[in-house]
């Protein structure tokens, strides 16, 4: 009996260590799939650049943290090639491995990950949007502190155009970002269909979750936004997510009697007025594990699966596209969205007959967004003197002396309008976010 109990114990032992081991190297080798492609590319100035970024399962303000391991697994393989996209071959990962197009970024020793991590930012450019979206990208790196990274859609003809002025930018702004870009990419069998709805490209956040696999939390934002204060604060939302919340827009408006989609919609959409998706913050992890109630079928869709059917069942009701899609999918899912005030999403339709976000008139606009066009022509003039102060301000000068100052001479000419009337509330926190920024400078040796 003894001899029994002796071998039994020493069998324990063995099969003790050597399940130890295996979950040794199991854990050893999650952990290099967890890494991003960081094999140095040179770009046309000589420099190395890499990325890198370890995934997060839950929200948070921490964003993604930067990680320097992995060097040089992914296979290069072109987005065009994918069918679907979204579908990775084996021994492909990280951002890299989704282009074919150059990419520019800096390394992530230069963009440090000060006090809680870096925000990250989604932009798609398409037509005549280059300045435009310079301008967003403007607003965020002069008002923010935390490090911001940047993921860029666009034309391949809009590549070099980008990646020269964000190059071109002074050294000391470059260190408070990185940016990566990328080309406009649909799935094969309907790219064409995807590509035109509502304006050009639009539709092309609706498949960030599935193309950018490796982020947790994205900010998304249409090329017409101002940030008026840093954006690590709309960033730091995700930590007021529940349990359900895996997406936060604003409503597409404060008063139902101008309301769009109470009056126009052919379709379902979220709440008394639907939601406007300029201004769209999202868990992705959470967006790609959810299981969406829908109104074609009694069984529920992930994401990758609800789009297609959605676009062919309601193409011929939708009037803004890829948004109306999103408030056709929170309308059948509420408890998933987040819902933020209008002043984090402040457009012409919220002061053009009157003030009616009442969160700004009591804390200034947070996000100025232009839409209907309102930076270039002369119908909306508070607005288009926010956009030409961020434009024209030269990196470097006194913020006080070159943007505020000037901004506030030009939005006294706009008080003819409803909006120059409330041009006050642009430029509420926006002085509170000068005013930080140039105390940090200070406090730097």
């Amino acid at each position: 009996m003894r001899c029994y109990h002796r071998a039994f114990f020493l069998c324990m032992v063995s099969t003790s260590l050597s399940l130890l081991y295996v979950f040794t190297q199991l854990a050893a080798t999650s952990e290099d799939r967890e890494g991003w492609d960081l094999k140095a590319q040179e770009g046309p100035d000589g420099r190395s650049h890499d990325t890198g970024h370890l995934l997060r399962k839950t929200p948070g303000s921490a964003g993604l943290r930067d990680r320097d391991a992995g060097l040089g697994r992914c296979k290069k393989r072109s987005v065009s090639y994918w069918r679907p996209y979204w579908s990775l071959p084996a021994g492909v990962c990280g951002v890299n491995c989704l282009l074919e197009s150059s990419v520019g970024k800096r390394s992530a020793s230069e963009v440090g990950e000060r006090g809680g991590g870096r925000s990250h930012l989604a932009v798609v450019a398409c037509g005549p949007r280059l300045e435009e979206t310079l301008a967003m990208l403007k607003s965020a790196v002069l008002l923010s502190h935390k490090s911001l990274h940047f993921y860029v859609f666009a034309e391949d003809d809009l590549h070099d155009h980008f990646r020269n002025a964000l190059d071109s930018w002074p050294r000391t702004v470059q260190t408070k970002f990185n940016y990566t870009i990328y080309p406009i990419t649909f799935p094969m069998e309907n790219a064409k269909e995807w590509k035109k709805l509502f304006k050009p490209c639009a539709s092309q956040r609706l498949f960030l979750p599935l193309i950018l696999k490796e982020v947790d939390s994205l900010l998304y934002v249409d090329t017409d936004i101002i940030f008026l204060q840093p954006v690590e604060e709309i960033w730091g939302l995700l930590s007021q997510f529940n349990s359900s919340h895996l997406a936060a827009m604003a409503p597409e408006h404060e008063e139902p009697r101008i309301g769009w989609y109470n009056r126009f919609a052919r379709h379902p959409y979220y709440g008394e007025t639907g939601v406007n998706s300029g201004v769209m913050l999202m868990n992705m992890t959470r967006l790609r594990e959810k299981s969406f109630k829908n109104d074609m079928t009694t069984v529920a869709l992930k994401w990758e699966e609800i789009l297609m059917p959605l676009l062919q069942k309601y193409k011929l009701n939708i009037t803004w596209g890829d948004q109306d899609l999103l408030n056709i999918i929170f309308h059948h899912n509420p408890e998933s969205l987040y819902v933020f005030p209008c002043q984090w999403n402040y457009r012409p339709d919220h002061c053009i007959y009157g003030s009616n976000c009442q969160q700004a008139d009591q804390e200034g606009v947070f996000i100025l967004h232009g839409n209907r066009g309102v930076y270039h022509d002369d119908k909306q003039p508070a607005f288009r003197a926010v956009y030409e102060a961020i434009r024209q301000y030269a990196f470097g000068e006194d913020m006080e002396t070159s943007l505020l100052q000037p901004l506030e001479a030009s939005l006294r000419s706009a008080a003819h309008t409803y909006c120059g009337r409330s041009a006050h509330l642009f430029t509420r926190r926006l002085r509170r976010s000068i005013a930080s920024v140039q105390r940090e400078a200070d406090r730097r040796p």
